[in-house]
């Protein structure tokens, strides 16, 4: 589970305003590169904290160990041939760490803000490596300026389906957040977004094919796009839960697998709550403990009314207040360890496979 402890808020560079909603910039050009500690209502800040902690003890009630990253001081302003950035935290296992099976792959991290992040994990995944795990770095890029579209504005009213035409992100290196990556059995499920373009997905499909590992991009409808757990997930086999204001261009496929697709409802918790850098669809960013109990904040009575009817139970954790600095409650975390056989979830003929992302 990641920590607060030195998180600062991020600079406007372009990958970044890619991303975040247009009417938090003024806040953002306020505050970049200051702690949250500092910026954010006290209060607020208070309530977080105290939620963070009281989510340790859910879990813990829960039968989950939880065990953290090192923080770093994300305050200052780290080098590299090509760029200089301050940090932002590592509060977000879930963006960095993507597990398959038994391997721990250290994404590449797109944010330059984000590019030295991984050094708060090196002694926990180091643990894990001398307990047995396998431990995969994907390629460090090089977050040259050429990895980025000059000039780039996406239209936040745009209803056309996301590709490598309408994101930030060139093709010069793979680049991808873990959060991009959504496992069901042997198939992964990566959001294009623009975080992950598709040499870094191609990158995971052949790194992972040796394994039986089948990855398929997913494309939605959203100018933003960044991390796929608020726009599409898997509660339990056969059931698919979307964001209805995020359609997929390649929902069909799961239907044609009998897998029942059902349209989240929309957030209980009102726009205007501070959400500083994130939006309310955080209420979809929930985790499964196991296929009959989800870890779902505790204001979101409609995704919760939704779950029990499709038979699995909340278990309701005080959040929002953590929602604030980026992320919910499966950003804040990231499973290493589960008990279960690897699944076959999926039977498509093979020729739809190959032309997955053209079918829908």
């Amino acid at each position: 589970m990641g920590v607060p402890d030195m998180a600062c808020c991020p600079t406007l560079l372009p990958e970044a305003k890619a991303c975040i909603s247009e009417d938090k910039y003024d806040f953002l050009l306020k505050h970049a590169g200051k702690y949250w500690k500092d910026v954010i209502d006290p209060e607020h800040y208070k309530l977080m904290l105290e939620e963070h902690k009281n989510f340790i003890k859910i879990l813990n009630g829960e039968g989950v160990k939880v065990v953290h990253p090192e923080p770093i001081d994300f305050g200052k302003t780290d080098h590299t041939p090509n760029f200089s950035a301050h940090g932002v935290d590592c509060a977000m296992p879930r963006d960095f760490l993507l597990i398959v099976g038994n391997e721990m792959i250290e994404s590449t991290m797109t944010w330059r803000s984000r590019y030295f992040e991984f050094m708060c994990y090196k002694k926990l995944i180091k643990d894990y490596w001398n307990r047995g795990a396998k431990w995969t770095a994907a390629p460090k890029p090089m977050c040259k300026e050429s990895l980025f579209k000059k000039n780039y504005k996406a239209d936040e009213n745009s209803t056309a389906f996301f590709d490598e035409q309408t994101s930030i992100l060139t093709e010069e290196e793979p680049v991808f957040d873990a959060a991009d990556f959504i496992r069901c059995g042997y198939d992964i499920f990566a959001h294009v977004s623009q975080v992950s373009n598709n040499a870094g997905i191609e990158w995971v499909k052949r790194h992972l094919a040796p394994k039986g590992i089948r990855v398929h991009a997913l494309n939605f409808v959203d100018p933003k796009p960044m991390h796929i757990d608020t726009t599409l997930f898997f509660p339990k086999p056969g059931l698919v839960i979307t964001c209805p204001d995020r359609p997929c261009l390649q929902i069909g496929m799961f239907k044609k697998a009998g897998w029942d697709v059902v349209v989240a409802p929309y957030p209980n918790i009102p726009k205007d709550f501070p959400y500083y850098i994130s939006s309310q669809w955080l209420s979809l960013n929930v985790v499964m403990l196991d296929e009959k109990r989800v870890l779902v904040e505790k204001d979101e009575i409609g995704i919760q009314k939704l779950f029990e009817k499709c038979g699995i139970t909340p278990v309701k954790v005080p959040f929002k207040h953590c929602f604030g600095i980026g992320g919910g409650i499966h950003c804040w975390t990231s499973d290493v360890k589960r008990r279960g056989d690897l699944q076959n979830y999926f039977d498509w003929p093979q020729e739809i496979l190959e032309g997955f992302a053209t079918h829908h």
